[in-house]
């Protein structure tokens, strides 16, 4: 790759895409993108992308592909269907999504093997607004020379990037991550019902805490929601949380680990999640522990 801005290439335009994508074409990147949902393209591709009828397509017209995309299902496919057949040596894989370590490792392995592309993991946290701010944490796994290509190419998405170690750290990283955010917001939740039923301004709980040691950005964005029962517009989403702790309790299974915590957080999210509420916003579970708001 020469000093001249790489062709990027996305797929996945969603919640988090969208915004990434945006500040990419801002920063004066051009990119090709592809969604499942072609309709979801409109805006991007008004700010300058251009769109792919095919991801073969987008494949062999980027330099860096880059992959924001649901589970590690829908990487899979991607990755088994579409890039292995059309992807090249001189291209390097930058996967945002949150997936198992264990797929990542063997998914890195079976491109390098395939076609000698390079993979870094990268996943994100902080949100849609995170990443229409640009201030997004970045934890990522890679060889040093493909992640500091990563480094380079996702400045515009950023406030922190660390780098982890090896293929697969960055997505063990998200897991210890989001065990922290499912159990915190879970707590806000049955806090702000039990402060609103014990007669407290619950609205003013955010404002009160602000920079105590209970203070957290979960606190800031979700515990005013909470309070105020004000559920839209879904920000991110609850089975998101869910997958990423079911990914927690599959790993510390196997490496013998007790994770209690973490493991009832993912059955109350399952049972949030039974109620109707997979695709909501993780405001709405408060719902679990306020009478008003079965």
């Amino acid at each position: 790759m020469t000093d001249k801005k790489p062709t990027l290439g996305f797929i996945g335009i969603g919640l988090m895409g969208k915004p990434m994508t945006l500040r990419l074409l801002k920063a004066g990147f051009s990119v090709h993108v592809w969604n499942r949902s072609p309709g979801k393209l409109s805006r991007v591709t008004e700010a300058g992308a251009k769109a792919c009828s095919s991801i073969a397509e987008l494949v062999k017209a980027s330099n860096i592909i880059l992959l924001c995309l649901a589970d590690t299902l829908a990487v899979e496919s991607v990755i088994r269907n579409d890039v292995l057949e059309n992807g090249s040596a001189n291209q390097l894989l930058i996967d945002l999504s949150s997936i198992h370590p264990e797929n990542t490792r063997q998914l890195a392995s079976m491109l390098y093997e395939k076609c000698g592309m390079g993979w870094v993991d990268a996943p994100v946290s902080g949100g849609v607004a995170g990443a229409e701010q640009g201030n997004l944490a970045i934890m990522a796994g890679g060889s040093e020379g493909n992640i500091n290509i990563a480094r380079a190419v996702l400045t515009p998405l950023y406030k922190q990037f660390t780098h982890m170690g090896d293929i697969g750290s960055g997505q063990i990283t998200k897991i210890c991550n989001q065990m922290v955010v499912s159990c915190n917001v879970l707590v806000i939740a049955e806090m702000i019902a039990l402060a609103r039923q014990s007669g407290v301004a619950a609205e003013k709980i955010p404002e009160a805490l602000s920079g105590g040691f209970a203070d957290s950005r979960p606190l800031q964005i979700t515990g005013l929601e909470m309070a105020t029962a004000t559920y839209e517009p879904v920000k991110w989403r609850v089975k998101t949380l869910l997958k990423d702790l079911n990914m927690a309790v599959d790993l510390s299974t196997k490496q013998g680990n007790a994770i209690p915590m973490s493991g009832l957080a993912a059955q109350l999210m399952q049972l949030h999640c039974n109620h109707g509420y997979l695709e909501q916003d993780p405001s709405t579970l408060i719902k679990l522990f306020a009478k008003n708001d079965a």
